[in-house]
């Protein structure tokens, strides 16, 4: 009978697993299916590269380097600001606060990671956008360092709570006899405890960074939605995501501006395989190492 349980068990895993892979390759050929229709009147290069994106002129000018960029400034700035914290923030709950503060610290976490993206992107728009106008003293506070901002604090939850299970993960007896042989507290944490969990921590980067870089209503509402080149954190720009959710429910469908869209779609999908695979790579090397 145990055999019997383990071997349904067994099954359903094997199921759910080939059924992940299988979704992800039916959205992938559904993106490709819809998308690529557009390169049959319009270069890859042209696309990826062109510098204006005005899909309503006439002709059409679909130039998507402007979104590509602002979704780079704009993650780029996020996890520069959100990968600090959230590492400091982690090592304090999962190795230096008392238990008392580590549960509510742990439940405050956790309750900001449910706030919807939505009234994030509204408080921004309320508070952050006049204060970095007023701080920096440019024309707008609708920027690429607003949603840098933004991002970072919607990612941190996500990266504090994956990189406390990482630390929590170590076994006791590696604390223990750190501090056996004469090492401090930190130099435990530091020599110890991170790269013994560096597999947890960079899982808990590369998933922050897919929640910034995917994210969509907090951005178009505090980046300025300009497609435009930007040359600093403080210009409006538009993301890639945002010009997807701004534009989807106005084009007409089989139209080259719905091929774009969906062709915007592919790239989104392409850079978040990446990041994917790099960190699997670099897991996999940790391991063999």
């Amino acid at each position: 009978m145990r055999k019997y349980y383990e071997f349904i068990v067994e099954s359903l895993i094997f199921i759910s697993g080939i059924a992940s892979i299988l979704f992800v390759l039916l959205i992938f050929i559904f993106l490709l299916k819809e998308g690529l229709m557009l390169f049959k009147d319009l270069g890859v290069f042209d696309f990826l590269l062109g510098t204006h994106w005005y899909p309503i002129s006439e002709p059409p000018r679909l130039g998507i380097l402007s979104l590509i960029l602002g979704s780079l400034w704009v993650t780029a700035g996020a996890t520069v600001i959100s990968v600090p914290l959230g590492i400091a923030c982690a090592i304090y709950i999962g190795e230096i606060a008392p238990g008392w503060l580590k549960e509510i610290l742990k439940a405050g976490v956790e309750l900001l990671a449910a706030i919807p993206s939505i009234v994030l992107g509204f408080i921004g728009l309320v508070t952050l956008v006049p204060l970095v106008k007023k701080l920096f003293g440019i024309s707008t506070g609708l920027t690429a360092f607003s949603g840098s901002l933004m991002l970072a604090f919607m990612a941190m939850p996500t990266i504090v709570s994956i990189m406390e299970d990482a630390l929590n993960t170590v076994p006791k007896s590696y604390r223990e006899g750190s501090i056996a042989m004469g090492a401090t507290q930190w130099q435990t944490i530091r020599r110890i405890v991170l790269p013994s969990a560096s597999s947890g921590i960079i899982a808990a980067i590369m998933l922050g960074i897919g929640r910034v870089i995917g994210e969509t209503m907090a951005v178009m509402m505090i980046t300025g939605n300009a497609a435009i080149i930007p040359h600093s954190f403080f210009q409006p720009v538009r993301t890639m995501t945002a010009t997807i959710a701004a534009e989807m429910g106005e084009t007409v469908q089989g139209s080259q501006h719905y091929s774009a869209l969906f062709a915007i779609g592919i790239v989104l999908f392409t850079i978040t395989f990446m990041i994917n695979l790099t960190a699997d790579l670099s897991l996999h090397g940790k391991k063999a190492r």
